[in-house]
């Protein structure tokens, strides 16, 4: 590297790169949750239990995935993290839906990230 400019070498052919120093754009810690959350097969089951708009409690998530309640709890909890889920309680009865608005904020991240990137 010389002059803020490293060497790529592509298929036997050497070229220079500018090198980005400035205005170094980074995924927020909620867009990372979020990738996070989605990188589980056994979590992208569960988002698809709420399609259409159901929302449902733990047992009724374990029963459908096919787990035991607290491993849907644990898997919830991430979602959760990952702003992918919400919750809302009633009584003692906890119930998860989707959550459009941080999917939303969390994709509308990555996208800037990669248009600054790539």
């Amino acid at each position: 590297m010389l002059d803020g400019v490293s060497e790529v070498v592509e298929a036997g052919e050497r070229r220079s790169l500018p090198l980005v120093t400035d205005d170094l754009v980074e995924l927020g810690d909620a867009t990372l949750e979020f990738l996070k959350a989605l990188a589980s097969p056994a979590r992208q089951k569960i988002l698809l239990l709420f399609a259409r708009g159901a929302e449902l409690s733990v047992g009724q998530i374990a029963e459908l995935a096919g787990i035991g309640q607290s491993t849907a709890s644990e898997q919830l909890k991430l979602l959760r993290r990952g702003g992918i889920v919400t919750s809302r309680r009633d009584g003692k009865t906890v119930y998860y839906r989707a959550d459009k608005d941080g999917m939303a904020r969390a994709l509308a991240d990555l996208q800037h990230y990669l248009e600054v990137c790539c």
